[in-house]
């Protein structure tokens, strides 16, 4: 099989019909997608329905949901009859076990979000978030969401290594968004690292987009990406 699940494609594009063209162009070379809350208006639920049922892929839905937690236990609910692969939803402890609770009798992992690769120290200050280093805080809340029952967390390359080496990560999931292939524009992300990095710090999964979907050849690009994971995995295979 060419493509290789730790590779996640992020379809940050405006509707279902985008999204499935990028998915029909990569064809064999990526079989995880992500779908977020951009193109939840466009279709999105749709086209997870789609490319799950009738395309064999799976599908990350990256709503990261946050609410009172009956409220998020309802959403949860009823995402999970669509059998869909990974959910996240913001850290905070309550709404994890909210969110494990809405997900009871399915498959459909919930992941954690810590703190968005997005941000950075001053972005915290801003949203009057308590002081400490940003590493320190993301390593913190993975810890508090693993406590919670999450099936994995959401960070940074750059924190992946020393929340792999918390007792608590043992079976649990750590996925990065933020990976750049050398060379990449950053886009919006400033927490960044290579697909190489990343594997290198024990995550399970990386999550990709622009830089793929954008190239000239975007079904090569996923195959470099895949080719540089499996490379830096293969001196520990």
């Amino acid at each position: 099989m060419i493509a290789d699940d730790r590779l996640i494609v992020a379809l940050d594009v405006p509707n279902a019909l985008e999204g499935l063209k990028v998915a029909e162009t990569l064809g064999d070379a990526v079989s995880f997608y992500k779908i977020g809350l951009g193109m939840l208006t466009g279709g999105g639920l749709a086209l997870a329905n789609e490319l799950k049922d009738e395309h064999g892929k799976k599908i990350f839905l990256d709503m990261k949901l946050f609410d009172i937690g009956q409220t998020v236990e309802n959403a949860v609910r009823g995402l999970a009859q669509f059998n869909l692969d990974f959910l996240t939803v913001h850290g905070d402890p309550y709404v994890v076990k909210a969110a494990k609770e809405g997900a009871a009798g399915s498959n459909m992992k919930i992941l954690s979000v810590t703190i968005l690769t997005s941000l950075d120290r001053g972005d915290l200050d801003g949203a009057l978030i308590k002081d400490g280093a940003i590493d320190d805080l993301v390593v913190e809340r993975a810890g508090k969401a693993f406590d919670a029952g999450a099936d994995g967390i959401i960070c940074s390359p750059n924190e992946a290594a020393r929340i792999r080496a918390l007792p608590e990560s043992e079976g649990r999931l750590i996925v990065t968004p933020g990976v750049r292939p050398a060379g990449s524009a950053t886009d919006d992300q400033k927490r960044i690292a290579t697909p190489a990095m990343a594997v290198e710090s024990g995550v399970d999964h990386i999550v990709c987009g622009r830089p793929i979907w954008r190239a000239a050849d975007p079904r090569q690009a996923a195959l470099d990406v895949v080719a540089e994971m499996r490379a830096a995995a293969a001196p520990n295979a």
